[in-house]
């Protein structure tokens, strides 16, 4: 799952879709649309794939959807990978390996 939502975050539309969404309590589409300057297609697809990966939440409320960022979800995967890191790049390199 970890490489799922770091694929997620790989694009940089997606990386800016979160910074709106991190700014605010809640976004719909549109709001997203009008701050990231792409089509209304392509930030919901963005959404839908960031979505899928467990970063952005998404609430039906009529008459338009919600889209919340999951701070649970970046905070474990913040966590995750500071311990991957801490785990792999402290590790004694083998001599004539670096």
């Amino acid at each position: 799952m970890l490489a799922r939502r770091f694929a997620a975050m790989a694009h940089p539309a997606r990386l800016a879709i979160l910074q709106q969404l991190a700014a605010q309590d809640a976004c719909c589409c549109k709001d997203v649309v009008g701050r990231v300057g792409l089509a209304q297609s392509t930030v919901s697809q963005h959404l839908k794939i960031l979505q899928e990966a467990g970063l952005v939440d998404y609430r039906q409320e009529r008459p338009r959807s919600r889209y919340t960022i999951n701070r649970r979800v970046l905070d474990e995967t913040r966590a995750r990978m500071n311990h991957f890191l801490d785990d792999c790049c402290t590790r004694q390199v083998p001599a004539g390996h670096e």
